[in-house]
């Protein structure tokens, strides 16, 4: 299993690329970058944070399919691809619903969009001319002038059934959201391996989990509390019994240790996610300070290895 660090959102721009040497030095396999509204655009932090590093992988994690246009979205990941060969990730998602009517870009169907969306790229990067007349992507007789020698695969980051399934079928992997446990998981597995059946689909799809994580179970509990707070789906929190608003002093250390890696069984509980499926576990440091979250990363590093 492959272990990640993520760049969290509230970092400033201009920390990227000292942070992007920081997880390199600790050995991470791994640095994913986020794109969210209304913070850095994902594609630009992906940028300095190849340019700034030599070995590790950097995923996009996960551009807005209906932000850009799909033969926009091609053109940035198929540019990072030929300049970095072999170590661009790139992650297409539904975008958050909210964010997305605020900016006028809601799509009549999220799960056209996402499909159409993530086939219309994926071919456009295997340097195949391509036209569609879909639900939500027009393209009429487009292909990429410089398509990379090195294909990068490109993940989808979804929850539900359905978008599990769309996953399946048309993408080269999943990003799973943190406070996702371990049975989870699992379940996005076959939910995933439906929709590779209905494809005729027999190459590899790799699961990334995003997880909240500290040497320390206090310091993710108001993380936890936040986000349970917000609200899961599908299943994400498996048996826990999430009923009601909890307060962060109020969340059992079991609860913790399925939904986090931290504190003393960071260990088991990354083991865990990799029984469940997990192919890599992104690291979603407590601490928004880039210093103090390179110091919590170089504990647990030496923690979980």
């Amino acid at each position: 299993m492959r272990l990640g660090a993520m760049l969290r959102r509230e970092v400033l721009p201009e920390h990227t690329a000292a942070y992007a040497r920081g997880v390199e030095r600790l050995g991470f396999d791994e640095l994913w970058v986020v794109e969210d509204c209304f913070y850095a655009g994902g594609v630009a932090a992906g940028a300095v944070a190849l340019a700034s590093t030599e070995r590790i992988a950097v995923g996009l994690g996960v551009l807005p399919a209906v932000m850009r246009n799909p033969a926009a979205t091609a053109l940035e990941i198929a540019a990072l691809a030929r300049m970095f060969p072999g170590r661009l990730r790139a992650g297409i998602g539904h975008g958050v619903t909210s964010w997305m009517h605020q900016i006028g870009a809601f799509p009549s169907s999220q799960l056209a969009a996402l499909e159409e969306t993530t086939s219309a790229v994926r071919a456009l990067l295997r340097g195949e001319r391509v036209t569609v007349d879909g639900r939500h992507v027009h393209l009429d007789d487009v292909a990429l002038e410089f398509p990379p020698p090195v294909v990068p695969p490109v993940a989808t980051g979804v929850r539900g059934p359905r978008s599990l399934r769309v996953s399946g079928r048309v993408a080269d992997g999943t990003v799973l959201t943190e406070l996702s446990v371990p049975s989870y998981v699992r379940r996005a597995r076959e939910r995933i391996d439906e929709g590779r059946a209905e494809a005729g689909r027999t190459d590899a799809h790799h699961v990334t989990v995003y997880a909240f994580a500290a040497p320390d179970r206090d310091d993710v509990r108001a993380l936890v509390a936040d986000g349970l707070r917000d609200g899961g789906s599908s299943g994400q929190w498996g048996d826990l019994d999430v009923t009601a608003p909890v307060a962060a002093g109020d969340l059992p250390d079991s609860w913790l240790d399925e939904l986090t890696v931290s504190g003393p069984a960071a260990r088991r509980s990354l083991d865990a996610l990799r029984d469940a499926g997990a192919d890599t576990v992104v690291l979603i440091p407590a601490a928004e300070d880039p210093d103090e979250a390179l110091a919590q990363l170089a504990a647990l590093r030496g923690a979980l290895t």
